[in-house]
């Protein structure tokens, strides 16, 4: 997104790309669709937001839940098994990459070095909460701002990178769009709609299939699972595992797997794995009747859908007029330049958890995946040295793991 967004296509300057990112990952949820849909709503205003959270899902639930139909009525098929042995550690180079790609732009003074460096020490070595690092992260900010506001202000840096770029749609000292102006009656319509969005489709599950219904008990447990998980997908994820296999049983443990590697390989948020789950426990408990599978495991991927992303819209067409207000007031913006830093060493771990299991697939007892690491290796050179495109890189690893199975 910042390749296009901000290098490319020059819709925002990278300080806005930065603080609205900051403001995302401070949510509960899906950051990534979060930020689309932040940008769409500062260019366009409500509509606009709307567009572009709505399509950077819809394409992903459409994929995965093909996908799960495939899985699911046809097993396990040897050409999957091969493009997803290929794609795995090339999703290894892409998190690395991202991870050098923020921190590169984020991490301007050796604070805020340190400061990734101790998240990720913190949720690496020590298995602290996220919630709890994004908390610390910002109380340092706060204090730092105060103390060496120098070391918090991002502003000049990110204006000397954006040189190289030119002109940005909404630059840094761009004035605020009308829309993005904050009023409480508006804060208040909003508010109300989106309650009245999810009560009403939640009633209407009630009404059909009762409280203890699969669909009503998606529709409670995901909206949940929106709520109360930060840090993005792999927050989410040990969530979502938790409540769907070990306290509701709507898929088992290997499904889960199975899902989260074609969650992993499509494109899109990787919290599109929720379609899988809604999908594969709907179907896997036919809703609709035995003769009706599919039409039960559409069911049940819309509604783990829907109210897992419904929240994260309301999040930004609610609150992003009071984030935009803070632009650059240190007292807002040094909590998030805390905020970001800790969230590059928090990236750099995921890339970490992923290297471990994709070289050593059975454990450190077990044998080193020689040719994943190759795999991955040429992935890294391809997006660092040649900055090919994502998808070419997805596509010619999955390739590759193919011919080599």
């Amino acid at each position: 997104m910042h390749q296009e967004l901000v290098e490319r296509r020059r819709w925002i300057s990278e300080r806005r790309f930065l603080h609205a990112l900051s403001y995302c990952m401070v949510l509960p949820g899906p950051e990534a669709q979060q930020l689309a849909t932040y940008i769409g709503w500062l260019l366009h205003g409500t509509w606009g937001g709307i567009v572009a959270g709505a399509l950077f899902v819809l394409p992903s639930w459409f994929i995965l839940s093909f996908l799960a139909w495939l899985y699911l009525a046809f097993g396990h098929l040897p050409v999957i098994a091969g493009v997803l042995y290929g794609i795995k550690p090339a999703v290894t180079a892409i998190v690395v990459f991202a991870a050098y790609r923020i921190g590169s732009r984020a991490l301007k003074n050796g604070l805020l070095w340190a400061m990734a460096a101790v998240a990720f020490i913190a949720i690496s070595a020590f298995e602290v909460a996220f919630p709890y690092i994004v908390l610390a992260a910002g109380i340092l900010g706060l204090i730092g701002g105060q103390i060496a506001p120098a070391k918090f202000t991002t502003g000049d840096g990110h204006r000397a990178a954006d040189k190289g770029f030119g002109p940005a749609y909404i630059d840094d000292e761009a004035p605020l769009p009308e829309h993005a102006r904050f009023r409480l009656g508006r804060l208040l319509r909003f508010a109300g709609i989106g309650f009245s969005l999810w009560a009403g489709a939640f009633g209407l599950l009630i009404a059909h299939y009762g409280w203890q219904g699969i669909l009503s008990q998606m529709a409670w447990f995901f909206t949940k699972a929106a709520l109360l998980t930060f840090g993005g997908a792999y927050a989410v994820l040990p969530y979502v595992y938790q409540g769907a296999v070990g306290q509701y049983h709507w898929l088992t443990g290997p499904q889960m797997i199975d899902g989260l590697a074609l969650g992993e390989t499509t494109p899109g948020p990787l919290i599109m794995i929720v379609t899988f789950v809604g999908f594969t426990g709907a179907w896997t408990n036919a809703v609709f009747g035995a003769d009706s599978l599919l039409l039960s495991g559409i069911a049940g991927g819309t509604v783990a859908t829907f109210f897992t992303f419904l929240p994260s819209f309301l999040f930004i067409l609610i609150g992003g007029p009071l984030i935009e207000s803070t632009q650059g007031e240190i007292m807002f913006t040094a909590p998030l330049t805390g905020i970001t830093a800790a969230v590059v060493g928090v990236i750099l771990n995921l890339a970490v958890f992923f290297a471990y299991h994709v070289l050593w697939p059975q454990g450190l007892s077990g044998p080193f995946d020689g040719f994943s690491a190759l795999i991955g290796m040429a992935a890294f050179i391809a997006l660092f040295r040649y900055q090919l495109g994502i998808i070419p890189v997805i596509a010619g690893c999955g390739g590759l793991g193919l011919v080599y199975s």
